[in-house]
C-alpha cells in the first residue's frame, strides 16, 4: 500500500488491541515496522497518537500509513481439500460469532514435538463465508474429545476468553472410570502443580502439591456416578476449576482412574474387551454468546466411547439433560 488510508472499525471488530488489529488486517507488517509507525505518529485512532496495548472499539477510525512492502517469505499452503472436509465434518454448531466442534480423540489443539497433524493448521479450512480463520478460546488434551469452541471475529474472541477465565462457562465431562467412587457423588478439591519429569518424562503430569507450594493451584471437580457396570462407572464431571489434567488427576486420587488413561492410575485391572483409548469426553457446555444470548452445545460420544457403553449397558438416556445431575 503506497497511500494514506482510513478505516472504520467494524461492530465485530473492537475490543482488540492496536496491534493485533492490525497483524490481522496487514500480515505482512513485522510488529517492529508497527511500533516504529505508532512511535513516528504514523498510526493514528481518531487523529490521535496511539500505542500498541490501546484496545479499539467499534467506530473509531485508524489512519494507516503507507506501508512497507511483504518481504519474501514462503507462502503458507493452505489445507488440502481432504483436511478442509475433515474440519468441516466436526462442526457442531456455526453462526456469525462462534463455531463449535466435536473433536476426535487423538487430535491435537496445537502442535508440538512429534505432532505431524493438530486442528490449528486446519482452522483455514473453517472460514466458510468470511476471510478471517476462526481462533480458538480453549482447549482439550490430544486425547480428550468433544466439545470446542471457535470465534469467528477479534470481538467474540475477547469476550468467549473472558467467559472462560471468569469462570461463566459450564462445561459438562463424561468419562468411563475403574471401579465405583466411594461416595457416588461429591467434590473432589485441593492443591495441584506441574511435575516436569516426574514420570515417563512427561512434563505435562501433575501432581498433589501442598498450599503454598510454588507452581501450586487449587483445583476442584464435582463429580457423580450415572451407572455402574461390574468393574466400571460412567461418571458425570463438572470441573469448577480448569487445571492442566485435573479430571484426569482427580479421577486417579479418587482410586478410579479413567479407563484407557496412560498417565494417571490406580490399583484397579481394566475389564478385558474395552478399548485402550482415554474415555474421557467433554459432553457439554454453556456460556453467554457474544450476542447476549446463552449458548449451549452438546456433543456426541466418540466411537470407542459408544462401543465401550454398549458392552458394558450404558443407556446415554440416562445421562440427563447436561448439568442436571450438578444442579440442586
Amino acid at each position: 500500500m503506497k497511500q494514506v488510508e482510513t478505516i472504520e472499525i467494524g461492530d465485530d471488530e473492537g475490543d482488540v488491541r492496536l496491534d493485533r488489529w492490525f497483524r490481522r488486517r496487514f500480515p505482512h507488517v513485522t510488529q517492529g515496522q508497527i511500533e516504529k509507525l505508532l512511535r513516528t505518529g504514523q498510526i493514528r485512532v481518531d487523529g490521535a497518537r496511539a500505542k500498541a496495548a490501546d484496545r479499539l472499539t467499534a467506530g473509531q477510525i485508524i489512519r494507516v500509513p503507507p506501508l512497507p512492502d511483504a518481504e519474501s517469505k514462503p507462502v503458507r499452503e493452505g489445507p488440502s481439500e481432504k483436511d478442509v472436509a475433515f474440519a468441516r465434518s466436526l462442526v457442531i454448531y456455526r453462526d456469525a460469532d462462534v463455531i463449535a466442534l466435536n473433536k476426535p480423540h487423538g487430535l491435537a489443539v496445537q502442535g508440538g514435538t512429534k505432532t505431524a497433524r493438530h486442528l490449528d493448521q486446519l482452522l483455514d479450512g473453517l472460514t466458510f463465508e468470511y476471510r478471517e480463520r476462526p481462533k480458538l478460546v480453549h482447549r482439550l488434551d490430544r486425547d480428550t474429545s468433544g466439545v470446542l469452541l471457535l470465534a469467528r471475529n477479534p470481538r467474540a474472541a475477547a469476550m468467549l476468553s473472558r467467559a472462560f477465565k471468569t469462570r461463566e462457562t459450564r462445561k459438562l465431562y463424561w468419562a468411563v472410570v475403574l471401579g465405583t467412587p466411594k461416595p457416588p457423588e461429591g467434590e473432589m478439591r485441593g492443591w495441584m502443580k506441574k511435575a516436569a519429569g516426574a514420570r515417563d518424562g512427561d512434563r505435562e503430569l501433575v501432581r498433589a502439591a501442598a498450599h503454598g507450594e510454588e507452581g501450586a493451584q487449587f483445583a476442584i471437580t464435582d463429580y457423580a456416578t450415572v451407572s455402574t457396570a461390574g468393574k466400571a462407572s460412567w461418571m458425570a464431571l463438572k470441573p469448577v476449576t480448569g487445571r492442566t489434567h485435573q479430571l484426569r488427576f482427580h479421577m486417579a486420587e479418587l482410586g478410579c482412574a479413567i479407563v484407557g488413561d496412560p498417565k494417571y492410575k490406580c490399583d484397579l485391572e481394566t475389564p478385558g474387551g474395552l478399548d485402550a483409548k482415554l474415555h474421557l469426553h467433554a459432553r457439554a457446555l454453556e456460556c453467554p454468546h457474544p450476542n447476549g444470548s446463552t449458548l449451549s452445545l452438546v456433543a456426541p460420544i466418540p466411537p470407542h466411547m459408544k462401543r465401550t457403553f454398549d458392552a458394558l449397558g450404558f443407556d446415554e438416556r440416562d445421562g440427563r439433560r447436561p448439568f442436571e445431575l450438578f444442579e440442586a
